[in-house]
Parts: C-alpha cells; sequence; structure tokens
C-alpha cells in the first residue's frame, strides 16, 4: 500500500450498530501498520465532548457533521488521515461534508448493515429503547435514514468480518 502525501477522510456512515466504529477501528490499525499518520474520529466520542451542548434534532445532527468535517479538513491539510465514523443520516449532510472536506479527500462509505441485524447487535438496548418511546428521533426508527445514492463503496457487513470490511476499504481506496 502507498503512503498518502496529502491527509484524506474516510468518513464510515450507516445506522447505529452497522459495525462503523469496529471497522474504524481496524482500519486505523491497517494504516498505522504502514507508518500512515492517522487520526480517528468517532460520532459518540466527539458528542461526549466537543459537540456535547448539540442534541439530536435534524439541525444539531447537522451541526455536529459540520463541525466534523471541519475538524476532518484542518487535519487533512496537515497531512493527516481521518477514519471518522457517524451515522450521518441525511443525503444533505453528507453533500456538505464532500464540499466542506473537498471531494477529491472524501470517501464516503456506506456500511450497509440492515436494520434488524443492528438491532441484534445492539449492546446499549437503543433500538428497543426507541422502540418503546423512550428515546426521540432516533435513527433508524422514528428519524430518517437516507441510503447514500453514490457513496465511493457500499459494503453489507453480514457473512463478513471486521478485517475483510477493512481490507475491501483499502483497497479501493489504494490500489
Amino acid at each position: 500500500m502507498q503512503k498518502l502525501k496529502k491527509g484524506k477522510t474516510i468518513w464510515l456512515m450507516g445506522l447505529s450498530g452497522a459495525g462503523k466504529s469496529t471497522i474504524a477501528q481496524c482500519l486505523i490499525e491497517k494504516l498505522r501498520a504502514t507508518q500512515q499518520i492517522c487520526f480517528g474520529l468517532d460520532g459518540d466520542q466527539l458528542r461526549a465532548g466537543l459537540n456535547r451542548n448539540l442534541g439530536f434534532s435534524e439541525q444539531d445532527r447537522s451541526e455536529n457533521l459540520r463541525r466534523a468535517a471541519e475538524l476532518c479538513k484542518l487535519l487533512n491539510h496537515d497531512g493527516i488521515t481521518v477514519v471518522a465514523a457517524f451515522i450521518t443520516p441525511l443525503e444533505k449532510d453528507r453533500t456538505l461534508l464532500k464540499s466542506i472536506i473537498g471531494a477529491e479527500d472524501f470517501f464516503e462509505i456506506h456500511i450497509a448493515t440492515p436494520l434488524e441485524v443492528c438491532e441484534q447487535r445492539d449492546v446499549k438496548g437503543l433500538y428497543q429503547k426507541a422502540r418503546l418511546g423512550l428515546i426521540e428521533n432516533f435513527t433508524g426508527i422514528t428519524a430518517s435514514y437516507e441510503v447514500p445514492q453514490s457513496p465511493f463503496l457500499t459494503i453489507n457487513t453480514v457473512g463478513l468480518d471486521v478485517d475483510q470490511c477493512a481490507i475491501q476499504i483499502l483497497n479501493k481506496i489504494f490500489i
């Protein structure tokens, strides 16, 4: 695998429980093994700190993503590849991300795991809480998820392990 000269953003998107964060960690390990300077940016972690003042309204979700994209752009400018894992449910937000980061530096990866599988993987019980009405605006249940129209790559994690998913992404970007 060749080392990137300029930082890029590998943006993993999909439903909660799709495998975004797990795949992101595997990607980061593989990139670092090739001496690639990279940074992991996870939606849950960002909301626990920098974006803790944002809720889950459509406007707050868009602002959360906008801030993340601005951070990616700054890191990319300094030669750092960012592996970002965010639900990113709306096409308008994905378009905004691409415009902020730059189309040539933005790799939109749709982790297309079926809703039923995401619910089976849900160790936090978020889907069940959303179905009981205890969580409002939960993507896939009470808030919409618009399937990406033209992602760089789509991966359905059913039948694949994490390593296979990461290798698919790296092969598509670097080979």
